[in-house]
């Protein structure tokens, strides 16, 4: 079991209280608090979205805290797209559409950080479309 005094980290050498941090200088929120409760609602949202070996994975490069929350959420039955994914985040906290679309698109552009490249792409491939923007990454899709 995990001393409460020690800070875990995760495999990519993050802690949770480093995370939060990032959240709230990119996401400019003003305080700890903010960027925590943000951080929750984002990864709680995408554990209902994500399944198989790809959450696996992407659950242990979280920081522990952040992949507790991650990994309790059970997955939707109906994958969502990347805008029903913020419409849902949305109905669930209470915030208005920009507003949550920023907060996810900051929550997930740290996660990429975490997941790198060859994961990303893994779990890009595993979510239906437009969830590429969400973490940062350009959605490139074929002409018809």
């Amino acid at each position: 079991m995990i001393d409460q005094q020690q800070s875990y980290r995760s495999a990519t050498g993050m802690t949770f209280e480093q995370m939060l941090e990032q959240v709230r200088y990119e996401g400019v929120y003003a305080t700890r608090a903010q960027a925590e409760q943000v951080v929750r609602a984002v990864l709680a949202a995408l554990g209902r979205q994500l399944t198989g070996e790809e959450r696996v994975e992407l659950a242990a490069r979280l920081p522990y805290e952040a992949a507790v929350t991650f990994t309790s959420q059970v997955p939707a039955m109906e994958p969502l797209t990347g805008w029903g994914f913020v419409k849902d985040l949305a109905s669930r906290t209470g915030g208005s559409l920009a507003t949550t679309r920023w907060d996810a698109g900051t929550v997930l552009r740290i996660v990429a950080r975490l997941a790198g490249d060859d994961l990303l792409t893994r779990v890009l491939d595993e979510l239906p479309p437009g969830y590429a923007l969400l973490f940062g990454r350009a959605e490139l899709t074929q002409a018809a």
